[in-house]
């Protein structure tokens, strides 16, 4: 084993939107990073589908507004049905832009995000970007710096690498989570669902916005992604997998409500995958000088869309902070507030997920016809509908141990010295 005589000033474990968001914030401050991944290219499936105006807002802020608005489509609201596919209630949106003047909703192919976002990466001068690499353990000691071990996949050779601060990007089975010895706690939400992805060159015809089917036997989910791509998530019964659904003859069934007189053969399908959808929060975020962000630290149900969404806040608060510090603007005790301020925000919008998954998916016979008698006079609530449609998130609470606060975007909010806020994010 070798070690290099280099101390960096921040490695970051894991190449996912969260790493990289990371990794190119403190680059554009100036910090020079170490990016390393299991993989040497972006990971091809498609996962997350939405983001809104305020993750928007930090894209921009990568210098990417242009380009992501190329990839995307903005969602027209939500539409809630009943098992029957008979529309219950409908919240459109106006197709304006929202406060941080973007779309409030906006669809995506998460691997064409993550290849602008990785190609932006490694436009960054500051940064290097090592892939087929498996980070082993994160050391620590009491004086010095972190110690990373890692090997490379394509040789099998190992390596130590120094750095002043290490960011744990690296997912739900994070290695840097249990190498910090943190743990998940279980916020009491599980659910099986089937994620299909399918691309054709007909137009389906169907109304731009998500389309939520109200079902305790069968709850699903549909969404236009882009030109072609079309997601559906079906919530999966006891006994039921991904295999039995891996022919587009067998999700044919499934498809029909929203596929019409579309034949099958004309169906691509991209994937068929199974998740688990949990909601889990790690009970520390820090370790001294290694910090966890995105499914390392937090895991959402997808029913808000907040999931992919919530790592990027983590990183626009962190990336500033870490970068004062280093560059002896800030204090080092300003690096508490990150925790502070991400985990109560990441904690109500995971509750707001559990709470909205359940109004939609469970409850038995008695739920559903709840859904039919209540959802259709939602509309009559004062508030409601412009409550279902707004994109802002709760405001970040003031951290104890800072004059600085970052906004629900992951900016500087306030600061003593300047505030300069434009359309593509807020700096000091």
């Amino acid at each position: 084993m070798s070690s290099s005589s280099n101390v960096l000033p921040v490695v970051v474990v894991g190449a996912g939107p969260s790493g990289v968001t990371a990794a190119t914030l403190l680059a554009q401050y100036g910090v020079e990073v170490l990016v390393l991944d299991r993989w040497a290219s972006v990971y091809p499936q498609p996962r997350a589908v939405h983001l809104d105006d305020e993750i928007y807002r930090i894209v921009a802020r990568l210098g990417l507004a242009d380009e992501f608005a190329r990839i995307s489509r903005p969602s027209q609201g939500l539409r809630l049905m009943d098992p029957e596919h008979r529309v219950l209630a409908e919240f459109r949106r106006d197709g304006g832009a929202g406060r941080h003047g973007f779309p409030q909703a906006n669809m995506f192919d998460q691997p064409e995000l993550e290849a602008l976002l990785r190609a932006n990466l490694c436009a960054q001068p500051s940064v290097t970007f090592r892939g087929d690499v498996l980070v082993t353990a994160v050391h620590q000691s009491a004086a010095g710096p972190v110690r990373v071990d890692l090997t490379d996949r394509t040789t099998g050779e190992t390596e130590a690498i120094e750095a002043t601060y290490v960011l744990g990007c690296d997912g739900a089975n994070s290695v840097v989570r249990r190498s910090i010895g943190a743990t998940m706690q279980d916020l009491r939400f599980e659910q099986r669902w089937l994620v299909v992805d399918v691309n054709t060159d007909h137009d389906l015809g169907q109304w731009e916005g998500v389309h939520q089917v109200c079902d305790t036997d069968r709850a699903a989910t549909y969404m236009r992604i882009s030109e072609r791509r079309y997601r559906w998530e079906f919530q999966l019964k006891d006994g039921e997998t991904s295999q039995d659904f891996e022919d587009i003859a067998v999700l044919d069934p499934l498809l029909r409500p929203w596929t019409g007189a579309v034949p099958v053969a004309d169906l691509e399908l991209v994937r068929v995958a199974e998740y688990t959808f949990r909601a889990q929060l790690a009970d520390r975020w820090r370790d001294r000088n290694v910090f966890l962000l995105g499914d390392a630290a937090h895991l959402t149900p997808p029913f808000i869309g907040q999931g992919m969404g919530a790592g990027l806040r983590d990183a626009a608060n962190l990336a500033w902070k870490l970068a004062g510090v280093l560059q002896g603007h800030l204090a080092p005790v300003v690096l508490d507030t990150y925790e502070q301020e991400r985990r109560p925000h990441t904690a109500q919008m995971i509750r707001l997920a559990i709470v909205v998954g359940t109004a939609m998916t469970r409850g038995g016979r008695t739920g559903d016809l709840l859904r039919r008698l209540v959802a259709p006079r939602l509309h009559l609530v004062p508030g409601f509908r412009a409550r279902v449609l707004d994109s802002t998130t709760p405001p970040c609470a003031r951290a104890r141990s800072s004059p600085v606060v970052a906004d629900a975007g992951g900016w500087p909010a306030r600061s003593a010295r300047t505030r300069r806020s434009t359309a593509g994010g807020s700096t000091t």
